[in-house]
C-alpha cells in the first residue's frame, strides 16, 4: 500500500514538474471551480514564478518519493499525509485567491505537522520529537494569522480577494502598503525559516523522517519565499527601500546564525536544519538586492539579483534534499544520527558517503557544483551597489557582503567536520561498525540527484537566462545575462563572467590525470611490505580521533560572545590515588540567544496573562450566565 502510495506521488510530480516547466515557457492557463471552495471558489493560475515553483515541487518529490520506498519498506503509517503534502505545495504557487491559497496553505502545515508527529511515534525521543511538533503547530499557525491579517486587509482596501485584482488595483499609499507587507513578510518569513522566526525549523526538521525533511528542507520553506516574492513585485508594487534594506539584513543574521550553528551541533539532521537557515538567508539577501535594486529604479540589477536568488532556490532544492536522504540513509544503516557515535561509515556505506558528499560540495558553495554558481551570482549582483544613490542603503549590502562572505567560509568548516567526523576515520560505536548501506530504492535517489546537482552547475549557460526569463515578469527589464562564445556567461555588460563548460574541463582533467596516473603506476606494481612508523603508538583506536565537539571546539571559543557555552569538565578517577584517570567526559553545550532573548521572556508574558485570563473561566454557571447577560445588553445598546 505505501509502496503504491510512493509511486503514485512520483507520478504526480513529474507530471508538475512537466506542467511546471512549460508555464515558464509562457503556457499560461486558468481553472475556477465555484461550488468547491466557498468565499470565491477555487481558482488556479498558472504564470512563469508560479511553474517555476510547481516545477521545483514536482522535480524535488519525484526522487524523495522513490527514496521513501525504500526508506519506509511497508510501513503505512504516514503515507498518506505524505501525498496530500505534496499535492498541497503543488497548489499553494497556483492558488489565484485567498482561500484557495488559505485552505492549500493550510492543508500543507497541517499534512507536515502529522508528518512530524509521525516521525515523533516511531522516535526514540518521543518527548522532545512531540514538543519539535508543537513549536511547528504554533509557528506556524502564528504565520498564518499574518499571512491572513495582510490579505484580509488588501481585500478590504482593494475589494476583491482575487490576487490578479490586488496588482491591478488603484495604487495604495506607502503607508498601507508597508503595513500589509510587514504582515505577509512576518508570515512567509515564519514559513521559510528567516531569523528570528526560524525556532521550529531544527526541531521538526530532525523529528521528521527523513524523505519528508528532503522536502520541508528542499521545498516546502521555499513557498515562503514565493510568498515574498508576489507581494513585494505583484501585489504591492513598486517596492520601497526599506524593504530591500530588511531582507537584506535578515537574510544576512540568518545566513550567519545557521551556519555558526550548524558547526557546533552533532546531530546531522539538525545540523542540516542550521544550514537550511543559512541557505534561506542567501535566497533572501539575493531577494533584499532585488527589491532594492527595484526601488532604485535599476530594473536590470534587480533581475541580476532576481535570478541569482532563483537559482540558489532551485540548487537548494537538489542538494538539500541530496543531503537529507544521505542522512537518512545513515540513520537506517546506523539507527543514530549523533555523529559522536558515527565514523568510518565510507567503507560501510560508500554509496551514501559519496552522495553526502556531493550534496556537502554544493552546500559549501565550492566550485564546481551548482551551490557555487548561484553564490557567485549573488556575490556580483550584491557588488553592484555602488550605483545605488542612498549611503545607508549601500550600508545595508556591504553588511551582506560581509554576512554572506562570512558564513561561506564557516559553511566550508561545517561539512568538511559532518562529512568528516560521520563518513572518515575508525567507527566510535558498535552501530557505526556494523553499519550496512542504503536499499536500492534509496541509492537510486540519492544518485539521480547528486546527478542533478552536477548538471545544475555544468548547465548554469542554459539555467541562469531561463531563470531570469521568469525574473523579467516580475521586474521588467532588459536581460543583463547574455551567453556569448564559448557558452560564457556575461553579466551585467563585462562586468564577471563565467564558462562552466570551460571549468568542466578542467574538473574533468583535474579528476583524469590522477585517475591516469594510478591506472599506469598499478601497470607495473611494486609490492612493498613494512611496518609504518607510529611514534609510539601500538594501536589507532577511534579514541584518538576527533570528535564532532572537539572539532567545533576552537569556533566556539572564537565566537564564544555568540554561543555563551557553558564548559563542564568531569574526571572519574581511580579512588586510590586522582593520578590514575579512568574516564574525563567533557561538554561545552551552546545556548541559543534568540530563545534566551525573545521566546522564552515571551513565553513567560504569556503564561502570566493566561494565568490571569483564566479567572474569567471560574466553571460557574451563574458566571457564564452573567456573561450571557451583559454580552445581550451591550448588543441591544449597539442595536
Amino acid at each position: 500500500m505505501s509502496a503504491l502510495v510512493y509511486a503514485l506521488t512520483a507520478l504526480l510530480g513529474a507530471a508538475a514538474a512537466a506542467a511546471g516547466v512549460a508555464g515558464m515557457l509562457g503556457t499560461p492557463w486558468a481553472l475556477r471551480i465555484d461550488w468547491l471552495v466557498p468565499l470565491g471558489g477555487m481558482a488556479l493560475e498558472m504564470d512563469p514564478l508560479a511553474g517555476l515553483f510547481v516545477a521545483l515541487v514536482g522535480a524535488a518529490a519525484v526522487p524523495v518519493s522513490v527514496y521513501a520506498i525504500g526508506y519506509a519498506g511497508r510501513e503505512r503509517r504516514g503515507c498518506l499525509a505524505y501525498a496530500v503534502f505534496v499535492a498541497a505545495m503543488l497548489v499553494v504557487p497556483l492558488a489565484a485567491n485567498v482561500m484557495t491559497f488559505a485552505l492549500a496553505w493550510e492543508l500543507m502545515s497541517l499534512a507536515s505537522y502529522v508528518l512530524v508527529l509521525d516521525g515523533a511515534r516511531a522516535g526514540r525521543e518521543p518527548a522532545a520529537s512531540a514538543h519539535a511538533g508543537w513549536v511547528y503547530a504554533v509557528m506556524t499557525h502564528a504565520g498564518l494569522a499574518c499571512l491572513l491579517a495582510g490579505m484580509l486587509l488588501l481585500t478590504a482596501w482593494t475589494g476583491s480577494a482575487r490576487f490578479a485584482d490586488w496588482a491591478a488595483a488603484p495604487t495604495l499609499t506607502a503607508g498601507a502598503r508597508s503595513l500589509v507587507w510587514a504582515l505577509l513578510a512576518l508570515g512567509f518569513a515564519a514559513k521559510a525559516g528567516g531569523v528570528p522566526l526560524h525556532v521550529w525549523l531544527p526541531l521538526a526538521h530532525p523529528a521528521a523522517p527523513s524523505h519528508v525533511s528532503a522536502l520541508m528542507s528542499g521545498v516546502m520553506i521555499k513557498l515562503g519565499v514565493y510568498g515574498l516574492l508576489r507581494a513585494s513585485f505583484v501585489w504591492l508594487a513598486p517596492a520601497l527601500p526599506w524593504w530591500g534594506a530588511t531582507l537584506l539584513l535578515v537574510g544576512a543574521v540568518s545566513a550567519v546564525t545557521g551556519v555558526l550553528y550548524a558547526i557546533v551541533d552533532r546531530d546531522l539532521k539538525r545540523l542540516l536544519a542550521f544550514s537550511s537557515i543559512e541557505n534561506v538567508g542567501i535566497v533572501l539577501v539575493g531577494t533584499g538586492a532585488a527589491v532594492a535594486f527595484a526601488a532604485a529604479a535599476l530594473p536590470a540589477l534587480a533581475l541580476l539579483a532576481l535570478a541569482a536568488a532563483l537559482y540558489h532556490v532551485v540548487n537548494h532544492a537538489a542538494f538539500k534534499s541530496l543531503l537529507f536522504m544521505a542522512a537518512g540513509g545513515v540513520l537506517h544503516g546506523t539507527g543514530t544520527r549523533d555523529m559522536e557515535a558515527l565514523g568510518g561509515l565510507i567503507k560501510r556505506q560508500p554509496w551514501t558517503a559519496a552522495c553526502f558528499l556531493v550534496g556537502a560540495v554544493a552546500s559549501a558553495g565550492l566550485p564546481p557544483l551548482n551551490g557555487f554558481v548561484s553564490e557567485w551570482l549573488t556575490f556580483q549582483a550584491l557588488l553592484q551597489n555602488i550605483r545605488l544613490p542612498q549611503p545607508s542603503m549601500n550600508l545595508a549590502f556591504a553588511l551582506a557582503i560581509a554576512g554572506l562572505a562570512l558564513a561561506a567560509g564557516l559553511a566550508v568548516a561545517a561539512f568538511v567536520k559532518a562529512f568528516g567526523i560521520t563518513f572518515l576515520a575508525l567507527p566510535r560505536s558498535d552501530a557505526a561498525a556494523g553499519a550496512h548501506e542504503a536499499p536500492v530504492p534509496m541509492r537510486v535517489a540519492m544518485v539521480a540527484t547528486a546527478a542533478a546537482c552536477a548538471g545544475l552547475a555544468l548547465g548554469a549557460s542554459a539555467i541562469v537566462p531561463a531563470l531570469a526569463a521568469v525574473a523579467a515578469t516580475l521586474v521588467p527589464a532588459p536581460a543583463p545575462i547574455t551567453v556569448g562564445a564559448w557558452l560564457t556567461l556575461n553579466i551585467s555588460g563585462d562586468f564577471a563572467s563565467l564558462s562552466m563548460p570551460a571549468v568542466a574541463l578542467a574538473l574533468a582533467g583535474g579528476i583524469l590525470l590522477p585517475v591516469l596516473l594510478l591506472v599506469v603506476a598499478r601497470a607495473r606494481p611494486r609490492v612493498r611490505r613494512y611496518e609504518t612508523w607510529g611514534c609510539g603508538r601500538l594501536l589507532q583506536t577511534a579514541r584518538m580521533e576527533y570528535t564532532a565537539t572537539a572539532f567545533a571546539d576552537p569556533f566556539t571559543r572564537v565566537f564564544d560572545f555568540f554561543y555563551r557555552p557553558a564548559a563542564r569538565l568531569d574526571v572519574d578517577a581511580h579512588p586510590e590515588s586522582r593520578f590514575f584517570v579512568r574516564r574525563i567526559r567533557y561538554e561545552n553545550p551552546t545556548r541559543f540567544i534568540v530563545d534566551e532573548w525573545l521566546y522564552r521572556p515571551l513565553g513567560r508574558v504569556l503564561r502570566a496573562a493566561a494565568q490571569r485570563a483564566a479567572v474569567v473561566q471560574s466553571g460557574s454557571p451563574n458566571l457564564y450566565l452573567a456573561y450571557v447577560l451583559v454580552a445581550l445588553l451591550l448588543l441591544l445598546l449597539v442595536a
